[in-house]
């Protein structure tokens, strides 16, 4: 019975996990297969994209046509539930009052976590992102190089499927031949952004995405990811086979009940469960990881937020992968006299230089654009081709007022409209009738943004702790969050404001976006791109550092942290494919020191 409530618990596991979106999926999917019996908690509602997405309807069906709201910021159908910006009774704290220092945090409360709507933007870290210290004596390297992960970047590839090319690019990992999906054609906007983003030496190629261009090799993959291991072979081929390749129905945010695009929900647990050796608890809070007398973890207390009870479940081993914020509150609040200032924190470090992702947006203009013969775009649910950092030879000459770089993602097309007007209304010039249609033919597609998404670097300025007066409506105090960006990230957003501008108007367009004097004055808030990691750091040094290379806390030996909260940097490249290649690294090692008895 993989779907539990709390009396349905059994006496205990070999691996307890909270959290059931990136980190949290991939360390059930590897445990399970490998015959390990684990529990899995999710502090939000079950949730079926089987029955939930609204995978079929057109935006004019949905509510306001499906704008988006306060409530639903990514639009009415977006596949968040129970969560976003804000979560009812369960707030956050900001220690300042000042915009700029303040923390916008994510949360998704349902099963699958973030995975249910993310962007799916599956980027490989390359040699420079981990020892980024190494390179400009900024931040910190991680006790691993990039050939300790590439086996795993792999492995996480054939097993959601990733579409995309490799170029060669400096510090832009290939994928072993045969290992990624064919990559969709580009958008007209996007096939004109790469024609003249050649005159400014900004290489645009096609994005890696986990998002299904064709079915999966299931005769001949199930058998490369698990050798000796028929049943895991037959089950992962089964599940492989349940999964439609993309056939550009809506917006990937929204979910795919064809289980074309990965999420934990579809991808991840369904094997998991087939195993027969997964539980899952939904609507199950943790509070708290429970020690013993040995100093060991030996499981988590949580609240049941449908009785508001304290539960607990026992495990040999426990998990937490539940978003660098969440993680860090479990572990702040899980104090006694051997942890008096929380689980793992005898450095002091927990909560400690937390980071989101750099983002700028420009928008503009385009009249080659214009009056496009009638076509659809709508395409793979999100981006089909980006543009790399591509100056790092300039950076490392010193030409650059900012260290690391941004990649470039870019919107622009002629999907399906939504509840917006499909030209803005200095363009229409109160046209009606016969003359809107006209105009409104005319201008549909011929409108480009790009955004930057940038490498911060960690500063002692930026960190959670707990709120020493708040807590939520289970009685756990919440997290309080401190924010500071840096002169690199300021002047990296300005730098990316200006290559936007050159861009568009090399293309022959006008740039519509407010003109920007500072990084200030277009950098996104702290949080926005919901790229939160950091607050254990990853290190070789056990008085310097939260975790080891093994995402294993140095203070609690059984106690792996699989999300987002090790990083020690968090490159240009978007987080969600390393921290799956970690947790399958992680859950490894776990699968071994069980085999040795060392849970």
């Amino acid at each position: 019975m993989p779907f539990i409530t709390s009396d349905q618990v059994q006496p205990e596991y070999d691996v307890a996990i909270v959290g059931s979106g990136a980190g949290g999926g991939q360390m059930a999917y590897t445990l399970t297969q490998a015959g390990l019996k684990c529990v899995m908690l999710e502090s939000g509602r079950s949730y079926n994209p089987d029955t939930e997405t609204a995978m079929f309807q057109r935006p004019d069906q949905s509510p306001l046509m499906g704008i988006s709201t306060p409530d639903k910021f990514f639009g009415f159908s977006d596949a968040t539930v129970n969560g976003g910006w804000t979560v009812p009774g369960e707030p956050y704290t900001q220690a300042s009052d000042k915009p700029e220092e303040q923390f916008w945090w994510w949360r998704a409360r349902m099963m699958g976590g973030r995975t249910n709507h993310w962007g799916r933007i599956s980027l490989r870290n390359g040699q420079y992102d981990f020892k980024p210290y190494s390179r400009d004596g900024l931040g910190f390297d991680w006790p691993l190089n990039y050939k300790d992960v590439e086996p795993y970047y792999t492995k996480v590839e054939m097993l959601i499927g990733v579409y995309g090319t490799n170029e060669g690019l400096e510090n832009t990992p290939n994928s072993p031949k045969g290992v990624l999906l064919p990559a969709p054609k580009g958008r007209a906007s996007e096939l004109y952004t790469q024609k003249h983003g050649k005159k400014l030496g900004i290489p645009v190629i096609p994005i890696h995405r986990a998002v299904l261009t064709k079915a999966l090799d299931a005769d001949k993959i199930p058998a490369k990811l698990h050798p000796k291991n028929p049943r895991a072979q037959k089950i992962l081929a089964d599940a492989m086979r349940g999964r439609a390749a993309c056939f550009w129905a809506t917006p990937c945010v929204r979910g795919c009940n064809i289980r074309a695009n990965y999420q934990s929900t579809t991808v991840h647990l369904p094997p998991a469960l087939a195993t027969g050796n997964l539980d899952i608890l939904s609507d199950a809070h943790a509070r708290e990881i429970l020690i013993g007398k040995d100093g060991k973890a030996n499981g988590v207390l949580y609240i049941n937020k449908k009785t508001r009870k304290e539960e607990r479940v026992k495990a040999k081993a426990v998990v937490i992968a539940a978003s660098s914020g969440e993680t860090v509150r479990i572990l702040l609040n899980t104090k006694n006299a051997q942890h008096p200032n929380g689980l793992a924190n005898s450095t002091g470090l927990v909560g400690k230089y937390i980071m989101d992702t750099v983002g700028a947006s420009v928008s503009g203009h385009v009249p080659a654009l214009e009056n496009l013969p009638p076509h659809n775009e709508d395409g793979a649910g999100g981006s089909h081709f980006y543009a790399p950092w591509w100056l790092y030879k300039e950076q490392l000459k010193g030409k650059l007022n900012f260290a690391r770089g941004y990649h470039i993602e870019m919107g622009g097309s002629r999907g399906m409209p939504g509840g917006r007007n499909p030209a803005p209304s200095d363009f229409i010039k109160g046209a009606y009738g016969t003359k809107f249609k006209e105009e409104a033919r005319r201008y549909y597609g011929s409108f480009v943004g790009y955004a930057c998404r940038g490498e911060m670097i960690p500063n002692e300025g930026s960190f959670a702790e707990l709120d020493p007066k708040v807590k939520d409506d289970y009685g756990i105090p919440v997290l309080k969050w401190h924010w500071k960006w840096s002169e690199h990230e300021l002047n990296m957003a300005l730098h990316a404001s200006k290559t936007f501008g050159a861009l568009i108007e090399a293309m022959g367009g006008t740039v519509r976006s407010k003109q920007v004097k500072t990084g200030h004055d277009i950098i996104e808030p702290g949080g926005k791109i919901i790229h939160e990691v950091g607050g254990a750091l990853m290190g070789a040094d056990p008085k310097k550092s939260v975790c080891n290379s093994w995402n294993q806390t140095w203070d609690v030996k059984n106690l792996f942290l699989c999300d987002g909260t090790p990083f020690p940097s968090n490159a240009d490249k978007n987080p969600t494919l390393t921290i799956m290649a970690l947790a399958w690294r992680t859950g490894d090692y776990i699968v071994e020191q069980a085999r040795k008895g060392n849970l």
